[in-house]
């Protein structure tokens, strides 16, 4: 997708982070926008910062809840008849030791961050299929996707899925001759808020890990001193969409660890901490 300009980009977790850099680059490149978040205040915010003049319909969504996804894919298509560049962007996170981790921390963290993901795929590739224009999805995962870290399995969980679902999307989709292409943005520590994604966390599903607090603010902390912006990845993003790139590496210092992990995986070693 060389050329972006007239085009339909949709975006879950635009209210902050990455969604909202995504969108604003959209915008940029002359693109419509259908933006979606639970945090709706976000949400206007992202649309305030847009260029005049600029197509955004909003809509809050809790992309863990699959019809609210169909709501969003029903409400694009017919608003914008099409959609060609979807970001399935929406994270949250948490952390601590395994054994301490709650049934809720599971069922929060892997809804929105897998099943959101699988929410997208399920509601807009059937329609883009049937448009057969160029199209192009990005699933947001995470270096975690990539590697196993400590105190943070859950979030891997989520991420490791992401990795390898988009991995079977790119080669069904290749097999099935579809002009749509697929990339899955694995970034590290990046300051976008998600350290603090707790304050959206639904009040049925507060029961947290009561070991979680220290890690988290070791989280806080190294996501504050990230060097690589929201900004920043967005535009990487931008340009590996352009160019039909699968993998976006951001940091391309945690290649080492990527590759020590597959290392010990091939040698059958026992697996060396990625975080030491």
């Amino acid at each position: 997708m060389k050329t972006l300009a007239g085009k339909v980009a949709v975006i879950t977790g635009a209210g902050s982070g990455f969604g909202r850099e995504l969108a604003l680059l959209c915008a940029q490149e002359g693109m419509r926008l259908s933006l979606a978040d639970v945090d709706e205040k976000g949400l206007q915010a992202t649309r305030e910062m847009l260029p005049a003049g600029t197509a955004a319909l909003l809509q809050r969504c809790d992309v863990s809840q699959g019809w609210q996804v169909q709501q969003l894919a029903d409400r694009t298509y017919a608003e914008y008849g099409s959609a060609q560049l979807l970001f399935n962007n929406a994270g949250v996170a948490v952390a601590g030791p395994t054994w301490t981790t709650t049934e809720q921390d599971w069922e929060w963290v892997l809804g929105v961050n897998l099943m959101g993901v699988v929410h997208g795929v399920r509601n807009f590739v059937p329609r883009m299929l049937a448009q057969g224009d160029e199209c192009h999805i990005v699933n947001t995962a995470s270096v975690a996707g990539l590697l196993s870290v400590p105190a943070s399995s859950i979030y891997c969980v989520s991420k490791h899925g992401v990795v390898t679902m988009s991995e079977c999307l790119h080669h069904e989709l290749q097999a099935a001759g579809a002009k749509i292409g697929v990339s899955v943005l694995c970034p590290a520590y990046v300051n976008t808020g998600i350290a603090d994604a707790a304050r959206n966390r639904p009040a049925e599903l507060a029961d947290s890990n009561p070991e979680a607090a220290a890690y988290e603010e070791r989280v806080r902390q190294a996501v504050k001193k990230g060097k690589i912006s929201a900004a920043d990845v967005a535009r990487v993003t931008i340009d590996a969409v352009k160019d039909n790139r699968f993998y976006i590496l951001t940091h391309a210092n945690i290649k080492p660890a990527v590759e020590m992990r597959l290392r010990d995986i091939i040698d059958g070693g026992q697996p060396r901490n990625p975080m030491p």
